[in-house]
């Protein structure tokens, strides 16, 4: 019988209330790893309340004192990664590497957030009337939420909660069920930096835990990143139930390699960006767009045995590039996508359905995929895969593909190759995409900037971390004062003026 994952309340392990369970999965051999308990209504409560007690001694801590507390815990992140590290390969089932470099893009953020002093310093002006002085300042919103996906256990709460903290915020963390276990390690590493009880929770759950959240009346805001179907639900539940709210939806992003791109340079690129991390990733490029026949023809041959020759197996074998699938389920979902691009014509130049890796033949494994001349209209263009399946859809023009981009239904990230400066600054500053990469496949920002798409890939007014976390995670005030020389006599019943 294997154990049950606990949630995390008030500085405490906490069972929970209800009876309700899931099961957790070894992706690479299929195996039941841990059964996870699933938070009630009632456990979410108890949650928010602890955070709401703790959050008026956390909101009045010095700036500079929460900042210490997230610099020893990025020292012990950085001391134990690789326990960490071990943790995510197990539930989720990338490669070790790939596991590392989730926690080291996370623990940048928290980084970032260790300037708490600084980034949350207000502005003044001085007479801005005679005598009259005005001056800002950014105040923390309460208990803030954050509700995160399986494919990076790790990075996407570090996205959220250092900064939620720092911004002097009380947090609940309700982790994916499908790989839980990394976020415990965090709320007990918080506590052993030194953050106060309460400060920090995670509640394990599924949609009850994520209702309860959004609807509860002390919670001030959601943070949320996933598929869009889910991301346009919590959005519009949150904003209803009065709730700040960032959403982050799917994505179907584009790579264009123009006739004038190093294409040893581009084939790289795609092999890493649409099969790293068995494609589960919101960044990944599913999209490969060649200009003209001649560039498509060329990276179809230099692409095609790169995909063959894909090192698929667990994350205990050092030589792996890919690992398994996360769910049983969604390796068939992946599967029934290929099928689809067959039926509706597409040239299946690689086929990854039948992988088996010898030892996992129950393990959610499959191979790299490759599409050639996919059309607009196709599933495997219009919708999101999430799996090793990249589509190549020709393009006549610059034009023709930038159109296609812009008129796709989403708009998280995107990316050109090419030497020509013109072409790159043109894509930069027209293409209708909210991160954009020249000559870097995945174009996630660096923590002191912000992360986040455009149309159906983000909900909400702020992007993730960096600035835009900041505005998100406070509330602005601005003061205006007078001390005036004399008592002034009688009242005054004119609109004031800073005259």
């Amino acid at each position: 019988m294997s154990a049950t994952i606990p949630n995390f309340i008030n500085g405490q392990v906490f069972q929970g209330r209800g009876s309700r369970t899931s099961p957790v999965f070894n992706p690479a051999s299929g195996e039941q790893s841990g059964t996870l308990g699933l938070a009630s209504a009632e456990d979410v409560s108890a949650a928010v309340v602890a955070a709401r007690e703790a959050f008026p001694a956390w909101a009045s801590t010095p700036p500079v004192r929460r900042a210490r507390i997230l610099n020893r815990f990025l020292r012990i992140l950085e001391d134990r990664i690789d326990e960490l590290a071990q943790v995510i390969t197990a539930e989720h089932g990338k490669v070790p590497s790939d596991a590392k470099g989730e926690i080291q893009r996370g623990m940048e953020v928290v980084e970032f957030a260790t300037g708490a002093p600084e980034l949350l310093k207000g502005e003044i002006t001085e007479n801005v009337g005679t005598r009259v002085d005005s001056h800002s300042l950014r105040q923390p919103l309460g208990v803030v939420a954050g509700i995160t996906p399986f494919n990076f256990p790790a990075m996407v709460p570090m996205w959220m909660f250092p900064v939620a903290l720092a911004c002097g915020n009380t947090f609940v963390l309700k982790p994916s069920e499908r790989a839980p276990s990394a976020s415990l390690i965090l709320a007990r590493w918080l506590k052993e930096a030194g953050l106060p009880p309460g400060v920090f929770n995670v509640v394990q759950g599924d949609k009850e835990a994520v209702d309860a959240l959004l609807t509860h009346a002390d919670v001030s805001a959601v943070s949320f990143v996933g598929s869009t179907p889910i991301a346009r639900y919590i959005y519009e539940t949150a904003t209803r139930h009065g709730k700040r709210c960032q959403a982050l939806g799917g994505a179907k992003n584009h790579m264009i390699i123009m006739p004038d791109a190093n294409m040893d340079l581009a084939v790289d690129a795609l092999m890493g960006a649409a099969y790293g991390s068995a494609g589960e990733r919101c960044m990944a490029i599913s999209v490969a767009v060649p200009i003209g026949d001649a560039t498509a023809q060329e990276l179809i041959q230099k692409l095609a045995p790169k995909v063959r020759a894909l090192i698929i197996g667990p994350g205990t074998d050092p030589s792996a590039e890919m690992g398994p699938l996360v769910t049983k389920q969604h390796l068939d979902k992946v599967r029934a996508y290929v099928n689809a691009g067959v039926a509706e014509g597409a040239e299946l130049v690689v086929d990854g359905r039948d992988f088996k890796r010898q030892g996992y033949e129950n393990g959610y494994f499959i191979g790299g995929t490759l599409f050639d001349r996919v059309t607009t209209e196709m599933q495997v263009y219009r919708e999101e895969i999430f799996g090793p399946v990249l589509a190549v859809a020709r393009a006549g023009s610059y034009d023709e593909a930038a159109d296609m981009i812009n008129k796709h239904e989403f708009g998280n990230g995107t990316a050109i190759f090419t030497r020509d400066g013109d072409a790159a600054r043109e894509f930069a500053h027209q293409i209708q995409v909210g991160m954009v990469g020249i000559n870097v496949p995945i174009p996630v920002p660096m923590a002191f900037h912000s992360f986040g798409g455009w149309k159906a890939s983000l909900f909400g007014d702020h992007h993730m971390h960096g600035p835009e976390g900041v505005r998100f995670y406070t509330r602005l005030k601005t003061i205006t004062t007078r001390w005036p020389t004399g008592i002034r006599s009688g009242a005054e019943f004119v609109m004031p003026t800073m005259s």
